[in-house]
């Protein structure tokens, strides 16, 4: 029999179910639970640094900060929504891309709803993650823990990398987009502020804490972007009976050809591609990668299905097509082809 407790809440929760959401959009579940939790990492010990002494608060006496002692170190820290019916045979995680962090799924730029509740709405448990030094997985002391300093991206970088248009300008009234653009172009500074540092020396660690966290909450499907693309892969390999599907947006890293790649053979894999690639080197050879994992991934016996938005005459899409206009029909197709895997109820 449901506690009292629990019978109070989920009626609080269907009171709200119909409830106007930012931008317009409509929650259409029940929610049984949510949280968050960290994953992987370990401990490590740091001796003999120098003691400095620091004042907090303005007025208050310094306080002597000793960097010495035991610390833990390379989390991840995941977020989760578990609905109290879910239509989904498996919960989807949601792994990010570089220098970003799981808001990627939450809220769009424009502050409409994201991937996160586009997917609730579908009968998904969603897990939204933050990855090894992201956001609240936090960093580590350098050099003594992570061996090099962080780097940043710049505006600029994001603006043309990211393809949303060939020049970026300071003066946003001079900035030029792709013809079509489907980025809310006048949302770019806000996304701007969702870049975080990262450093190009935790690889391993990461890698380590994708795989604890497919352990811990697997078997699942991944949705997984950009940077995170190879991680994903490679905990499928780890532990390909956990993974029932990956749909792979814009990844950037894939296996090497020289790798054993036929414990995916029973996974099914969807690659999704925006426009505008050709206009950069960059996203050539990201692509020539990309297309040669995925034939090998075919010759395994994976099933592979790949949607090339362009070629199916949707035009404008950039890197960050989750945050893109039309990102909702997007995701339409995404799940219609989670469904047609037999991967919902």
């Amino acid at each position: 029999m449901m506690s009292p407790l629990r019978l109070g809440v989920l009626s609080l929760v269907a009171a709200f179910l119909f409830a106007d959401l930012a931008g317009g959009a409509r929650a259409d579940y029940l929610v049984s639970e949510t949280g968050s939790f960290y994953v992987g990492g370990r401990t490590v010990t740091l001796n003999d640094l120098p003691k400095r002494e620091l004042v907090f608060t303005p007025g208050t006496p310094p306080v002597a900060v000793d960097p010495n002692g035991q610390f833990e170190v390379e989390q991840m820290y995941v977020q989760f929504v578990r609905l109290a019916s879910p239509k989904a045979r498996y919960p989807l995680l949601m792994w990010h891309g570089g220098g970003l962090t799981g808001v990627t799924y939450e809220t769009k730029p424009d502050g409409k709803p994201g991937w996160q509740q586009f997917f609730l709405n579908q009968g998904h448990d969603v897990y939204v993650s933050d990855a090894v030094e992201r956001g609240r997985a936090s960093w580590a002391r350098y050099p003594e823990i992570f061996k090099s300093e962080p780097f940043f991206r710049t505006e600029k970088e994001a603006w043309e990398l990211f393809r949303i248009g060939p020049t970026w300008d300071a003066d946003p009234a001079k900035r030029v987009a792709f013809p079509g653009v489907q980025f809310p172009v006048e949302a770019f500074d806000q996304f701007a502020k969702e870049s975080v540092p990262r450093w190009a020396t935790n690889d391993a660690a990461t890698q380590s804490a994708y795989d604890a966290l497919v352990e811990k909450t697997c078997p699942c499907v991944i949705v997984v972007h950009s940077q995170g693309g190879n991680f994903a892969f490679t905990a499928a390999l780890h532990n390909p009976s956990k993974i029932k599907a990956i749909v792979a947006v814009e990844t950037s890293g894939a296996p090497p050809a020289s790798a054993d790649i036929t414990p995916l053979k029973d996974i099914p894999f969807l690659f999704v591609w925006g426009d505008n690639q050709n206009f950069y080197p960059f996203w050539k050879g990201i692509r020539v990668n990309i297309d040669r994992f995925a034939n090998q991934l075919k010759t395994a016996g994976a099933r592979v299905d790949v949607l090339d938005l362009p070629a199916e005459g949707v035009k404008g899409n950039t890197h960050m097509l989750m945050m893109d206009k039309n990102s909702d029909d997007i995701a339409e197709r995404i799940q219609a082809w989670i469904g047609e895997r037999g991967l919902m109820k």
